[in-house]
């Protein structure tokens, strides 16, 4: 791992664990980053700031009230030369001063004045991580795209046994890899990806859609970019900007989604059909908006056209994607799903669990391969998913290839 160049604030605060954040910075001794630590206050009781600046060769980032950077305001001047900030340990108290926008030490105000992705890895007692404040503080770090690195099952400081413990630094480098290490893995390669809802009108004013935000399959498109690939993303309505450096298609219907993907799949390798497309539409559509003294009873439907069904059809050497969200029996109908559609992997999402599914940050998924295999991927960003999916996307096509 080539960390040359890169610069990473790392935020050590007032957890147990604090201590290991020292092994930590083998970001800088074996990856070659450039690191600065900022503590807080309680995070001295547990390790002592000379510790860090003998490790970093830099200044530990800890009194707001003096001007580190040589008369420059310290938190702005920190934040403006950042790839990445990393707090881990995080504490229950400053992920509760994070989550509310609290600027009352160094740490925190570095966090409102950062414009480069922020991680964070919780460390506590498993009794505080599973309050419902802690949880709530949490979700509103993730809806603001804060990516949360979830902690591990096992023994505690407190002698309990839960979650609680600081993930595996393993991990923690691999989430600081993920942001920071291109992977040129899909360079020359197209990848399609289809987005969001679709909306099927029943007159000019109303719609049956669905729940779909867009999120996932926008996560899908700007990973793929960032790995080299060409991306056409065909999206449903959705109120999420264009990513950068790809080719959007805008699209309403199932109808229109059907064309725009038979008109741009020629050229692709990839096609991951993460759109929530509207299975049935309403017969007829009203011209004119349908008032309420007109008693409508019943609305005669039909079905849409089934889009990944129709690419299976077509697939030839392409790798195609499907998702299926699921409220019940979720491994068997998405296995299903994937041998009916001539699928080489299906993504599966209960949408019924906590952190999953339509219209938040975070996903839970379960990844079937056509050769029987499930992977399960834990509540992550959706960003950290597609990266999970596409991981698997770039294994196939290498097998492909030899």
């Amino acid at each position: 791992m080539s960390l040359n160049g890169k610069r990473i604030l790392l935020g050590v605060t007032g957890s147990i664990a604090a201590y290991k954040a020292v092994e930590l910075l083998r970001l800088r001794t074996k990856g070659g980053a450039e690191l600065q630590v900022v503590m807080t206050e309680a995070a001295t009781r547990f390790v002592a700031p000379l510790t860090f600046e003998t490790l970093t060769r830099q200044p530990v980032l800890l009194d707001m009230w003096s001007l580190a950077y040589s008369h420059r305001i310290g938190h702005i001047e920190a934040t403006q030369r950042a790839d990445l900030f990393v707090v881990a340990p995080a504490s229950a108290h400053t992920i509760a001063r994070l989550a509310f926008g609290l600027a009352d030490d160094f740490l925190s105000c570095i966090y409102l004045a950062s414009r480069c992705p922020v991680v964070v890895a919780p460390a506590m007692d498993c009794d505080m991580f599973e309050h419902p404040a802690l949880q709530e503080s949490l979700k509103r770090l993730r809806d603001r795209g804060v990516h949360i690195v979830e902690p591990d099952m096992g023994p505690l400081a407190s002698g309990l046994v839960g979650r609680g413990r600081l993930a595996e630094l393993s991990e923690i480098l691999g989430v600081v890899e993920r942001f920071l290490v291109p992977r040129p893995d899909l360079a020359g390669r197209v990848v399609l990806v289809t987005a969001g809802p679709t909306r099927e009108p029943l007159d000019p004013v109303r719609f049956l859609s669905n729940r779909s935000s867009g999120k996932m399959g926008y996560a899908l498109a700007e990973a793929a970019t960032a790995r080299g690939a060409q991306v056409i993303l065909i999206s449903g309505p959705v109120a999420l900007p264009a990513p950068s450096g790809v080719d959007v298609i805008h699209v309403e219907t199932a109808e229109e989604m059907y064309r725009a993907v038979l008109a741009t799949l020629e050229p692709a390798h990839v096609v991951i059909k993460a759109a929530a497309v509207a299975d049935y539409r309403p017969k007829q559509r009203a011209d004119r908006k349908i008032k309420k003294d007109q008693a409508v009873s019943e609305i005669a439907l039909e079905p849409t056209p089934d889009i990944l069904a129709e690419i299976g059809k077509r697939k030839g050497s392409r790798i195609l994607v499907g998702f299926a969200a699921e409220t019940d029996d979720l491994v068997a109908n998405a296995r299903r799903k994937l041998q009916r559609k001539n699928v080489d992997l299906m993504v599966a999402n209960d949408v019924g669990q906590p952190g999953a599914g339509f219209d938040v940050e975070t996903n839970v998924v379960r990844i079937l391969d056509a050769t029987g295999g499930v992977e399960d991927v834990p509540l992550l960003s959706k960003r950290e998913v597609a990266d999970r999916i596409l991981d698997r996307v770039a294994t196939l096509l290498k097998k492909s290839a030899s």
